[in-house]
């Protein structure tokens, strides 16, 4: 397979832990893989050459807010948002699927037309219908797509999730149509049928009938127990394709990514690390540390001692629980980039443990850390 189009390649795995390598034109990803969200073109506080140094190998975008600002004009102009942004790695991009649910205030479904939202800028009437969500996708010049479905909040009612269902699949087939035959990029279907075994093997089933580069499970982590989620993904996720990536939307922690490796699962994003870098917390290999607590105000060892972005290693617990008290913008930045860093080397020692398979032993070993 050239490298000019996309692939994936299942190298090895570890019970169900997989280790394998997503090839794009853009560059290659090893999975099992974490992409930091920059949903307005940046992962925020920190420098794009910052995040290159961190080994991330993609980022997300976002469909939706991307279409609102800067617009699709402006990106055509630059031919995508990697050059727009300086960042020359793949880049995937939610479809807006998401804001379906998370600005539901906004917007209403119509199973014809896609979602029809009032901008939360300025009011303004947007159609976001299948075909348009992949326009813009394309418009951002994305190396994956995903397609337009609509993901209900928390639920157990199996109506509401079967009517999802419906309407993402017949919006998954559209998105299908619209993207056509282009091999140097993914396109990837998402599984809705919230905690229901039967609901989600539907969609599955659905989807794989319309043939996608990859597929995702979307309609979780929005607000069910870990245990939960766990438990469906162990139910379900090995009737997807084996040799297709698995990509599972909004995760997470570092014991939500874990628990997700060992069902299966290859791909990753979350605003965890820089929303938390934001509050003072961090996440290292001793487990989650709160530098607002004043029982770092004389600490002076680093987070890390071995990373040399930024210089990292120099900054002691104790200067960064004093940024923080100061309401200092450095604080933010300096702790989502360790943030950033630490998943990364997580998601490299995941790796690393399938390809010698010791999952399980890292897996016992880290599951509970970070509760």
């Amino acid at each position: 397979m050239s490298s000019n189009e996309f692939s994936f390649e299942l190298i090895t795995q570890d019970d169900n832990a997989r280790l394998g390598k997503i090839t794009t034109p853009k560059g290659i990803i090893d999975t099992p893989a974490f992409m930091p969200v920059g949903t307005q073109g940046t992962v925020k506080g920190i420098f794009t050459n910052d995040i290159l140094k961190t080994n991330t190998q993609i980022i997300l975008g976002n469909t939706y807010h991307l279409m609102l600002r800067p617009g699709v004009e402006v990106l055509n102009k630059f031919h995508g948002l990697h050059s727009f942004m300086n960042w020359d790695k793949p880049i995937l991009t939610d479809s807006g699927g998401y804001q379906i649910m998370s600005l539901s205030k906004f917007n209403k479904i119509d199973y014809e037309m896609g979602a029809i939202f009032s901008s939360h800028l300025d009011g303004k009437k947007i159609i976001l219908s299948p075909e348009k969500s992949v326009q813009v996708q394309k418009s951002i010049n994305s190396d994956i797509l995903m397609v337009l479905d609509e993901c209900p909040k928390l639920t157990d009612d199996k109506k509401i999730l079967s009517d999802a269902i419906n309407v993402s699949t017949h919006w998954a087939k559209r998105s299908k149509i619209e993207f056509g035959n282009d091999k140097t990029k993914g396109l990837f279907g998402i599984a809705q049928g919230g905690l229901y075994k039967d609901l989600r093997l539907e969609s599955i089933e659905k989807l794989i009938e319309i043939d996608f580069n990859g597929y995702a499970m979307g309609g979780l982590a929005v607000g069910e127990k870990q245990h939960d989620m766990f438990k469906i993904l162990n139910e379900t996720t090995n009737f997807l394709p084996k040799e297709k990536p698995r990509y599972l939307m909004g995760v997470g922690t570092p014991s939500d990514i874990l628990g997700a490796v060992k069902e299966g699962i290859d791909m990753f994003d979350c605003v965890m690390p820089t929303r938390s870098g934001r509050t003072g917390l961090a996440f290292t290999w001793e487990g989650k540390v709160n530098l607002k607590n004043s029982k770092y105000q004389k600490d002076i060892s680093p987070l890390d001692e071995t990373c040399q972005i930024r210089d990292l290693y120099k900054y002691s617990k104790s200067y960064l629980n004093h940024l923080i008290k100061s309401n200092e913008m450095m604080a933010s930045m300096l702790i989502s980039l360790h943030n950033i860093y630490f998943y990364q080397q997580f998601m490299r020692e995941i790796r690393a443990s399938i390809q010698n398979g010791t999952f399980l032993k890292f897996y016992n070993k880290y599951i509970n850390l970070f509760d």
